[in-house]
């Protein structure tokens, strides 16, 4: 399996596992607390799904990117045009929001930020050790000698 392959696997792995988290603390938390965390985890999906899209993205404009959707589906719900979606299309508004909410921008700048990190570290581990090298033990090895005596022909 080539890196990329097992990139897009890993990603896919962590998108369904984040929306299974955000989908439990939908259905099992209310207030504030319960709404930030949905919309932090919303974020970090939004990261996901761009490094998905595009997996050799650099893992900060993947986090721009999917923070700049955040913002703009925020931004989206001052013309109340998600409101009526959600109104009239059961589901909509998990993924749209209904409501404008300066909190959200916030939740999804921590999400994004973090999802960005944790994204920066696995693909720092996964290209070799913290300090950029090549963790492989025959890395500095000389290559292959030739063997003793006469070449044959």
């Amino acid at each position: 399996m080539t890196s990329l392959v097992r990139r897009r696997v890993t990603l896919i792995v962590v998108a369904v596992a984040v929306v299974v988290a955000g989908l439990t603390v939908h259905e099992l938390t209310d207030g504030w607390a319960g709404a930030f965390a949905g919309d932090a985890l919303y974020a970090v999906l939004m990261v996901v799904l761009v490094a998905l899209v595009a997996p050799r993205v650099p893992s900060l404009a993947a986090g721009g990117i999917a923070l700049a959707v955040c913002v703009g589906v925020e931004l989206l719900q001052l013309t109340g045009v998600p409101a009526q979606l959600s109104a009239a299309i059961p589901g909509v508004e998990l993924v749209l929001g209904s409501t404008f909410q300066a909190t959200d921008l916030v939740a999804y700048a921590i999400g994004a930020t973090i999802a960005t990190v944790l994204d920066l570290v696995v693909r720092r581990r996964a290209g070799g050790s913290s300090r950029g090298g090549r963790t492989t033990p025959s890395v500095d090895a000389p290559g292959p000698h030739p063997r003793a005596g006469t070449p044959s022909r």
